[in-house]
């Protein structure tokens, strides 16, 4: 299919920040259904910054000038009351610039970490906003007023020999000119093609993103429908998970649908499908009535299941924790069709996720693509007993090794499943005694992919002979408090004056797995020796562990209701 030409030409302009975030904030720059919603971490945001006070361009942008209705809009977290304009533009290319601009500088924008920033003038640097106002420390929103930047320094005389300073970083700001083309076209099929044209040239979308632009919905139903973020977002704020990346949940609305994941996305919302249970070369969808907004709220809904499971009886914490992002689509299929196994049947369900966390998806041809496809088929509708049965017959292999403590890496599995094991092992506070609570897990790792903000090092890293580096031993599984992320070393050798008895102490370090003996090696600067120990110590602990989560040596025997209702002749409860 060919598309039209452009009516006109695009018309080159420039626009500066202070001018462009004012069109957004006033709702006069709008976001077409089509785009991909937003993508950048905070640490995208701040280079978009530092590359404005470089004086480096950031690019141009693509506007598309047409009419809007009046609306209520959310553009990252801002929500704006829209009027109707014949005059909007629309963001063909520039979107995450545009967001980050408009929230980073908005005081509001402060709700969401990524864009919760602030100029250090001592350091010459854009970093997080902090908690607490401090003079040198001015918050983007603050610095980008010529008002409030007055009234900073009136607060904080303190801070006088760095006026020139700021308001050079505000002139800056303001000024700062980004280059635009403006389209006037009244197809938007052509602006379409554009952006296909834009994104698949150079860095190809994932396929979420082309999954989320092919079934983007109506505009006039852009902010009402569910998308992967709002899911992700929605998960995260309703259990401190973190935020799921938009793949995982791509391939959990899809595992939720029909078996293989991998299929031709294309056609997900078409009549041209295989209905449920049959299969002759095109992918079986086992719901093919659905419309996509049921499909995503539904997917939403299993993939809840799925984390409140792994969060209450697996041991799994934030998904920055998930050995495997496989095993949370598996079992989003699995809860989307048995809602409501019984005790037994969730007991099995544990046995099998930790079998295949620590088995691994190697043993699958295609290695994680294998393994997703081996356990979403081994889900049968309206067959539970048959489906743990089926999942737990591809994890068979009671030989595993363990993982390795040799090796500490946050971001491989195998480190995933260790400090799932350290969490089983309720960890408490060196500052105070008390256990941590999940919800100190997902106040410091939030959006992050890997759980390395929570892991301390007891002894400092150049301390620690070179062959120890990456030993599990001197690490533990600790959310710094008030943002200390000193090592422990100190509190593991003597008890803190903030824990009222040595009893508590000792408990503290037991969660660690120290004892009072590793402390006095620590003490007498004994380092290797101390490592030594608390590895054997850790190594013994895994193994317990593993051992009770896999459960090698028991039956896998299906739970006793489920068999009366077989020999009764009736379907297995907990269907769809």
């Amino acid at each position: 299919m060919s598309a039209a030409n452009l009516d006109t030409r695009p018309h080159a302009t420039m626009f500066d920040v202070e001018r462009l975030v004012n069109m957004a904030w006033s709702g006069h720059i709008r976001v077409p259904h089509f785009q991909r919603d937003f993508r950048w971490q905070r640490i995208d945001v701040i280079r978009l910054f530092d590359s404005i006070v470089r004086g480096y361009p950031v690019g141009s942008l693509l506007l598309w000038r047409r009419s809007a209705e009046a609306a209520r809009l959310k553009l990252g977290i801002l929500e704006i009351d829209a009027p109707a304009t014949e005059q909007a533009l629309w963001v063909v290319d520039g979107q995450q610039r545009i967001i980050s601009l408009a929230n980073a500088l908005h005081e509001s924008g402060a709700k969401d970490s990524r864009f919760s920033l602030a100029y250090d003038l001592r350091i010459d640097q854009f970093v997080s906003r902090p908690q607490v106002d401090e003079a040198l420390v001015i918050p983007l929103p603050v610095i980008f007023d010529l008002v409030k930047i007055l009234r900073w320094f009136g607060t904080y005389p303190e801070a006088a020999d760095y006026v020139v300073k700021a308001n050079e970083i505000t002139k800056t700001l303001r000024q700062f000119s980004i280059p635009a083309y403006e389209v006037a076209q009244g197809d938007a099929q052509v602006l379409q093609d554009i952006f296909d044209r834009m994104n698949n040239y150079g860095k190809r979308l994932s396929r979420a993103e082309v999954f989320s632009a092919l079934f983007a919905g109506h505009e006039s139903k852009k902010g009402e429908s569910l998308t992967f973020d709002v899911i992700a977002q929605n998960v995260e704020e309703e259990l401190g998970f973190g935020v799921i990346d938009n793949d995982t949940v791509l391939k959990a609305v899809l595992a939720r649908r029909g078996p293989d994941t991998a299929r031709e996305i294309r056609n997900e919302f078409s009549d041209e499908r295989e209905p449920r249970g049959t299969q002759s070369g095109r992918a079986i969808i086992e719901f093919p009535d659905e419309d996509r907004d049921t499909a995503y709220r539904l997917g939403e809904a299993g993939i809840k299941r799925a984390v409140e499971f792994l969060q209450d009886e697996v041991g799994v914490p934030h998904f920055s924790m998930l050995p495997y992002r496989h095993l949370l689509i598996a079992l989003t299929r699995f809860f989307a069709h048995f809602p409501n196994p019984d005790s037994r049947n969730r007991l099995l369900l544990r046995r099998w996720f930790w079998r295949a966390a620590v088995t691994g998806p190697e043993i699958f041809k295609g290695s994680t693509t294998g393994a997703t496809r081996a356990f979403c088929f081994a889900v049968q509708p309206d067959d539970l007993v048959g489906s743990l049965q089926n999942l737990l017959g591809l994890v068979d292999r009671p030989d595993t090794a363990l993982p390795d403590l040799r090796r500490f890496r946050s971001n491989e599995a195998a480190t995933k499943i260790v400090l799932c094991s350290w969490w089983g092992q309720v960890p408490r506070s060196l500052d105070d005694g008390e256990p941590f609570e999940r919800e100190d897990l997902s106040e410091t790792l939030f959006d992050r992919k890997t759980a390395l903000d929570v892991v301390r090092y007891i002894i400092p890293r150049h301390g620690v002979p070179a062959d120890y580096r990456l030993w599990a031993a001197d690490r533990v599984l600790a959310p710094p408090v008030d943002a200390e992320v000193a090592p422990l070393e100190s509190k593991v050798i003597q008890k803190p004056a903030t824990i009222e008895s040595d009893k508590k102490w000792y408990a503290a370090l037991a969660s660690h797995c120290i004892t009072p003996q590793m402390s006095q090696l620590l003490a007498r600067d004994q380092i290797v020796a101390f490592l030594m120990a608390r590895q054997e110590a850790l190594q013994k602990q895994l193994a317990d562990f593993l051992a009770r989560r896999c459960e090698w040596k028991f039956e896998n025997t299906p739970s006793l209701v489920e068999l009366l209702l077989e020999d009764l002749g009736e379907e297995p409860g907990g269907g769809s």
